[in-house]
């Protein structure tokens, strides 16, 4: 178990504020979470680049800023605690990374954005008629807002990816949402299957039929040359790709990246951000440590006495065992594991059927394997 989780980080997840100025009904987060401003202070920052630095790694770091809605973060102060990362940045140690809604981007957050390089991530789930359950809290819809944006962007020409949430509602037809990726203008997209996480625990099921069909017509799209450039594809393709060529072990043997995400207020827990703020009678609260008072590298070291990290790779080693898409799923993910089924032992979820085995079933219909 202990050799599954990596020592060091690749990613890490930071939370500068838990503010939201969306209400957006499949969220994970609780409604006074997301109504609450409370902000990072310098001293977390600090601790967190002291931290990144003493890893010492050869791999850079992503720094994905996430959480509430980032851009709800005072702009001063966010200059503040990303200038922290500066000295890290220019030698090549971190790049960032920011997921937003898109809709209080202005030509201010463009230059804050080109003046620390960042990577941004929009979260929007397709044309307007598809974005419903994006509203603010007046129950305003977002969509104009968010390419508003978008259209920001654009005219600065700052690059952007795009995440979409696929409900039970928008999967049967799933032309329209390709046609909108297609010309949003977007580097990529990411299309997640909406999951029951945290507070999202009572709409409808996405059905697997559905899934696959979905797949499959991305996979038809990818085929006629289209220029959609997905993240699902992307990683099977690459999977498969790198299977071919023998190289196979670049999947089978690669650690877990333990994913640390760190809370505006320095609590720290491992494997999920969907894990922060969450309480439970046998996990409790999921924090590993207090990055104020103890490093990264120290809370990784210790991972193994936390219950839900040891369950975690208990259940990943019955998936190896047991399921023959293993090699690419790698054992899927832990929040999907205990929002799904309670624990974290169990092997295959919902998520796995949907984002790993449909994906690669589809994939196999369409070239007519």
């Amino acid at each position: 178990m202990v050799n599954r989780l990596s020592p060091t980080f690749q990613t890490l997840v930071v939370q500068p504020t838990t503010l939201c100025n969306l209400n957006c009904s499949y969220c994970y987060i609780s409604e006074l979470g997301r109504k609450s401003r409370r902000e990072m202070s310098l001293p977390v920052a600090r601790a967190l680049a002291a931290s990144v630095e003493a890893q010492n790694s050869d791999m850079v770091v992503d720094v994905v800023w996430h959480g509430g809605e980032p851009l709800t973060t005072r702009r001063g102060h966010f200059h503040d605690l990303v200038d922290v990362f500066e000295p890290l940045r220019q030698k090549g140690y971190i790049r960032h990374y920011v997921q937003t809604n898109a809709t209080l981007i202005d030509s201010g957050w463009c230059d804050f954005f080109s003046e620390y390089g960042f990577r941004v991530g929009i979260s929007v789930d397709g044309p307007a008629i598809a974005n419903t359950d994006r509203v603010d809290w007046s129950g305003r819809a977002a969509f104009p807002r968010v390419i508003r944006g978008i259209q920001v962007l654009k005219e600065r020409g700052i690059e952007f990816s795009a995440i979409c949430v696929v409900t039970a509602e928008t999967i049967t037809d799933p032309d329209p949402l390709l046609d909108f990726f297609e010309t949003l203008g977007a580097a990529s997209v990411g299309f997640n299957i909406e999951e029951s996480e945290g507070a999202n625990n009572n709409r409808e099921v996405v059905a697997a039929g559905a899934v696959r069909r979905f797949w499959g017509a991305m996979f038809d799209r990818v085929a006629g040359g289209s220029s959609l450039n997905t993240r699902e594809a992307g990683r099977l393709l690459g999977y498969l790709a790198d299977v071919k060529a023998g190289r196979k072990r670049r999947w089978t043997s690669m650690p877990h990246d333990p994913i640390p995400t760190v809370g505006w207020n320095g609590d720290t827990v491992l494997l999920s951000p969907e894990l922060l703020g969450v309480k439970d009678d046998r996990y409790g609260d999921f924090v590993i440590g207090n990055i104020i008072d103890e490093s990264l590298a120290s809370m990784i070291g210790r991972a193994h006495k936390a219950i839900y990290v040891r369950e975690f790779f208990q259940g990943v080693e019955e998936c190896q065992a047991s399921c023959a898409f293993f090699d690419f799923c790698q054992g899927g993910q832990a929040g999907n594991r205990y929002f799904e089924t309670g624990g974290f032992g169990g092997t295959e979820t919902n998520y796995c059927r949907n984002a790993k085995q449909e994906l690669v079933i589809a994939l196999n219909e369409s070239l007519g394997v």
